[in-house]
């Protein structure tokens, strides 16, 4: 049994997520979590809410509420969105947590002693009607290379500029709109990751089974133009983790926090202790996941994100634990993701365009979603969502193939033999080539699985249902029954043993249809088909069964259109 520690990115506290984010990240780690969990091994899946930051003082301000208490609403609203979509984390925390506070300024004391920290003062716009210095990106004003009016502090999104907040012509608060504003000196800290650069590559590049995808971000970062630049890790904002030395105040930092992508990824660590805590464990508990001096050695930490995620989990996670000196268990590897688009566009949370988790569950089953996502998901590079594709796929894959086998097999059983495992009657060489042909497959989906290839999985699982389908085709139980019941019996009990097979099998990709399964087949062993023979003949004659409801109703046209409409403009 290995033990196999799981992070999935952090969602953004500010809002709820569309397809594109939950696709990214938090459901292919559920899929690996659920796989390495049915496998038998010990698995530690970790996710939380990522709070603090300038957007989530933002989206409070909007909903009128103090942030605290925004972030603590919309922190139950994403776990109830988790929970709906059935990602299975041992725990989903929040960055705001006291054991996020205390690990993170325990992190920069230790990063501070270790001379890895740099104290740097800057010149920053200061808005006088807001009382706060602005982040580059909430300072706008007119582009002075296209005139463009709306232009960002960092940015130009008009002509894709680069600039400075100095740069615009009328700048203006984006939080007030007042242009009385005023450039002033300001000391933060900065984490010398520059002074890390060798460390960090000759560690990446030891990583030669990371995906292209990771390593090529990580080394652009580390090595294209100036390399790797030293990183602020602290912000004058009001909501955040208070920058201290460990316990101890932090001189000349009075009244400023640490800044949001410093203290995420620390929440990784701190969210593990939030379980062990909520769970009555001490401190053991989660260190046994964590630090190599209490367990944690022979563990295999893997990170599911993002692409636009690679360079923190990269380089500043990593260098951040490097830097501390203390025997943090660092990620074995990356999986990272493309971008899934949307109709011929992009998933846009401002426009409202595409479809967010609350939606999608308001309209169909959590399996659809996954089914789809995950067999499309964004690997080699990045895929698009059409509704045509979603319909075409849930139809053809999940109800002509899986889910009409599930109904053939248990309806005609109950028309013929009642609903309980039928005797009598002995196989051939027809059912010794399907365990065959079903063993093979399988350790190809199993395969895949391990080497988390998501939609390579998705197809040899597809395969093993086609296989089923094509056994039932050829055998033809209902026309056996006519001439030879005895052997129409044999055949619908490998049937409805291959029923329960699919089940086991399919619950990492489609829990609720798998649970649903088992269910009507009154069945609660969920052991893995090592041996695929004999897991045909789990469930003996008399076995007592009921029929289930139609596990995946079709798509109509008419539906497909309607949701085509209605989610291609603004969100309300």
């Amino acid at each position: 049994m290995a033990r196999i520690l799981i992070t999935s990115a952090l969602p953004y506290i500010n809002g709820i997520k569309h397809l594109g984010n939950l696709v990214g990240s938090q459901l292919p780690a559920d899929l690996y979590a659920r796989y390495m969990r049915a496998r038998g091994h010990e698995v530690m899946f970790i996710c939380a809410t990522d709070e603090h930051g300038t957007p989530a003082e933002l989206a409070a301000a909007k909903a009128k509420k103090p942030v605290a208490e925004y972030c603590a609403e919309m922190h139950e609203v994403q776990a109830d969105l988790a929970a709906g979509f059935r990602l299975s984390f041992d725990h989903f925390g929040r960055s705001s947590s006291p054991e996020n506070h205390k690990l993170t300024q325990h992190m920069a004391g230790r990063l501070k002693a270790a001379g890895l920290i740099s104290e740097v003062d800057e010149k920053q716009v200061y808005s006088i009607a807001d009382g706060r210095f602005l982040p580059d990106r909430y300072i706008e004003g007119t582009c002075p290379n296209c005139g463009y009016e709306r232009a960002r502090g960092d940015q130009c999104e008009n002509c894709t500029k680069q600039l400075d907040p100095t740069d615009l012509i009328n700048p203006r608060s984006a939080i007030s709109g007042s242009n009385d504003l005023e450039v002033r000196e300001t000391k933060h800290l900065f984490l010398r990751q520059k002074a890390m650069r060798d460390q960090l590559r000759d560690w990446i590049k030891s990583k030669k089974d990371w995906p292209i995808l990771t390593t090529s971000i990580a080394l652009k970062w580390l090595d294209d133009g100036d390399g790797l630049q030293d990183r602020g890790i602290t912000r004058d904002l009001d909501w955040g983790i208070p920058v201290k030395d460990g316990q101890a105040d932090w001189p000349g930092m009075e009244g400023k926090v640490f800044y949001v992508w410093f203290d995420a990824p620390i929440e990784y660590i701190a969210a593990t202790a939030e379980w062990a805590h909520a769970n009555g464990l001490g401190d053991e508990a989660w260190e046994r996941w964590w630090r190599t001096d209490k367990g944690a050695e022979d563990v295999r930490y893997i990170e599911f994100m993002g692409k636009d995620n690679v360079p923190f989990h990269t380089l500043s996670f990593p260098a951040t634990l490097m830097g501390s000196g203390e025997p943090w268990k660092l990620v074995d590897y990356i999986k990272s993701f493309n971008y899934l688009n949307y109709d011929g566009g992009q998933f846009s949370t401002s426009q409202g365009r595409g479809v967010f988790m609350d939606q999608a569950l308001s309209i169909l089953p959590p399996d659809f979603w996954r089914w789809w996502l995950l067999s499309h998901a964004p690997e080699s590079s990045d895929s698009e969502f059409t509704w045509e594709n979603f319909q075409a796929s849930v139809n053809k894959d999940l109800a002509d193939v899986l889910g009409n086998l599930v109904s053939r097999v248990t309806k005609f059983c109950r028309s013929k033999f009642g609903e309980a495992v039928p005797e009598g009657g002995t196989l051939g060489p027809r059912e010794e080539k399907l365990v065959a042909d079903l063993t093979e497959k399988l350790r190809a989906y199993e395969g895949f699985m391990e080497a988390m290839e998501v939609r390579k999985s998705s197809a040899e699982l597809r395969a093993l249902w086609v296989l089923g389908n094509e056994y039932l085709q050829e055998a033809a139980p209902w026309s056996t029954f006519k001439t030879d019941p005895e052997l129409a019996a044999a055949q619908v009990r490998l049937a409805l043993n291959l029923i329960r097979l699919y089940a086991v099998v399919s619950q990492p990709f489609v829990p609720d249809a798998a649970q649903a399964m088992m269910a009507a087949l009154n069945c609660t062993d969920w052991s893995w088909p090592e041996d695929v023979g004999a897991a045909l003949s789990m469930l003996p004659a008399g076995h007592a069964f009921t029929t289930p409801e139609v596990l995946f109703a079709k798509i109509t046209d008419e539906a497909r259109e309607d949701w085509q409409t209605r989610f291609a403009g603004i969100r309300t």
